[in-house]
């Protein structure tokens, strides 16, 4: 394994734009929810005529679909991420919409017969039933509470509200509020392991909003006492949880 200093420095110097991971193959893993989101996304991509992924970061799951309807748009925020899914999926005919946060979606009432996201930073109930067509549907895979909190936790120490947020639950309840029928839920909780301590600099630069301050120098001491267990053979194991939800409005 390289020395402390040497995997820092190369994580900090990767590239964490767009939402692929493969930089971490050989140095951690996570398991999978059993559903296969991007197979049941591409066969309800296969079934309409128009469709909206929400928060589509670079692309990378959607772009996993063979086809799409003949009218696709695409949503994203932040604009690396924007940048990389529009030279992804222009080709093939999607529409990339760069959005901003607190702003409703720019589409029309009743434009789109599914809208569909992989873990959207947080769902807007009421401009999703706006945006769909009566009898449309929302298919989506959402992050679930507390996940990764066991990573998150060592360097914040114990967050109990916070571990209560994104509950499946309370989500589904909240669809309900805005007109949505919640036809199906499922939750999942998948294994994290990291074994080296690049791989835990370069998840929390992309994650940026696990620990929000983090930087390599500020956390020093705590990144020190995981290497020191991960050279032990102890790797850092933590779970992400997610749900599956589909609403029909």
């Amino acid at each position: 394994m390289k020395s402390f200093d040497d995997l820092v420095v190369e994580a900090e110097a990767a590239d964490v734009s767009g939402w692929g991971f493969d930089w971490l193959a050989g140095r951690a893993s996570e398991e999978r929810p059993p559903w296969g989101y991007a197979s049941l996304l591409a066969q309800r991509l296969a079934s309409v005529q128009s469709a909206l992924d929400l928060d589509t970061g670079g692309g990378e799951v959607l772009g996993e679909a063979p086809g799409f309807p003949p009218v696709m748009h695409a949503t994203e925020a932040w604009p690396p991420n924007a940048r990389k899914a529009h030279e992804r999926l222009a080709a093939r005919g999607v529409q990339l919409v760069l959005t901003a946060s607190g702003v409703g979606l720019p589409f029309a009432d009743a434009s789109f017969e599914l809208v569909t996201s992989r873990h959207p930073v947080s769902p807007g109930w009421a401009e999703i039933r706006r945006v769909l067509t009566p009898g449309g549907h929302y298919f989506a895979q959402h992050v679930g509470p507390a996940s990764a909190f066991e990573l998150i936790e060592h360097f914040l120490g114990p967050l109990p509200e916070e571990r209560r947020l994104r509950d499946p639950r309370d989500e589904a309840a909240a669809a309900g509020v805005a007109g949505l029928a919640v036809t199906d839920l499922r939750t999942a909780r998948c294994r994290m392991v990291f074994h080296d301590v690049g791989a835990v600099v370069w998840i929390l630069r992309k994650c940026v909003w696990w620990v929000p301050d983090f930087s390599a120098r500020k956390y020093r001491d705590a990144l020190l006492a995981l290497d020191g267990k991960m050279r032990r053979g102890e790797p850092f194991v933590a779970h992400s949880t997610r749900h599956l939800i589909e609403a029909r409005r």
